[in-house]
């Protein structure tokens, strides 16, 4: 049996006296794209930013290549081959693209060039100098993965890249997924839209009330997805 990238164990979790997480027990394997289902509010966030120790409480356990992180720091987290992408994006609106690319420093070995990663978005080729905040949301949100795969992290944690984006950027992110996992990232995706993740994910993760309740692999789709629109209303 091989060590997974990420196994999460009997998690929980509380913003102040709210306990968010209830018990959330899932594992990623190197080189898998996992993602997380469930309605507004079922703990997907939560789930990741825990993960990145960025919650206010967190008990159980939560191994990245065999290492507890239950009690680290957050840029001890990111050290060991962690990028988050939070659904907000967090650029900069003073800084250029260039300069938003350049700002994280690099926390392992291994990560992309600047050319490597503008021949992967040529869109951020061309809006270089613009300013972050004068980019196109999918611009942004390209921008905002771009950041990560400078630091050296092979575990993305990607919420909601999707949202709120045109079909065609959407279709253009999609695609960035498949060529990372291609490269051997591995990825845990956190999405509503569940026609972008569907053909994306090796295994789904339904969310429910702060645990995970359902687990199934992207063969086992077809004969779940009834069960699926009662879960989620898709």
């Amino acid at each position: 049996m091989t060590t997974p990238f990420l196994e999460v164990k009997d998690l929980h979790g509380w913003y102040g006296e709210s306990h968010v997480l209830h018990g959330v027990n899932f594992h990623v394997d190197e080189g898998e794209v996992v993602t997380l289902l469930g309605r507004n509010g079922a703990g997907r966030t939560s789930t990741m930013r825990a993960i990145m120790g960025l919650i206010g409480t967190r008990k159980g356990s939560i191994t990245v290549r065999g290492t507890e992180t239950i009690a680290m720091a957050t840029h001890r987290i990111a050290r060991l081959g962690l990028g988050y992408c939070p659904e907000e994006r967090g650029i900069f609106s003073s800084l250029s693209c260039e300069e938003n690319l350049m700002l994280p420093p690099a926390l392992a070995e291994g990560g992309m060039s600047v050319e490597q990663i503008y021949a992967m978005f040529p869109n951020l080729r061309e809006r270089a100098g613009s300013q972050g905040t004068r980019l196109s949301g999918g611009e942004q949100q390209m921008l905002a993965v771009a950041r990560i795969l400078r630091t050296g992290a092979k575990l993305l944690l990607l919420d909601e890249i999707s949202e709120g984006l045109a079909p065609v950027i959407v279709q253009k992110l999609a695609e960035m997924v498949i060529a990372l996992r291609k490269q051997g990232y591995t990825i845990v995706m956190v999405e509503q839209n569940f026609v972008f993740a569907a053909p994306l994910a090796d295994r789904f993760m339904v969310m429910e009330h702060g645990a995970v309740i359902q687990e199934f692999t992207q063969a086992e789709l077809p004969s779940r997805m009834e069960r699926l629109h009662e879960y989620l209303g898709v």
